[in-house]
């Protein structure tokens, strides 16, 4: 039973350092923790976004009624 007990550990420890090693998902992970943050920002300033949204188009309007008139 303690040799069974040594091989499982020494298993999982190799597969862990296998596994810790491998590279192959990180640049997906960095996508979505960056779009992650993004999305975190955006939720945090939405009603400074909206209210700078607002003013921005109410100014391309105004103006783009001075000119076209």
């Amino acid at each position: 039973m303690l040799e069974r007990s040594k091989r499982l550990q020494r298993w999982s420890a190799r597969g862990m350092t296998i596994l810790w090693k491998d590279k192959s998902g990180l640049g997906t992970l960095e996508i979505v923790l960056i779009a992650a943050v993004i999305i975190a920002i955006a939720l945090l300033f939405k009603d400074w976004i909206i209210e700078f949204l607002k003013d921005l188009f109410g100014k391309v309007e105004s103006n783009s009624e001075e000119v076209f008139s």
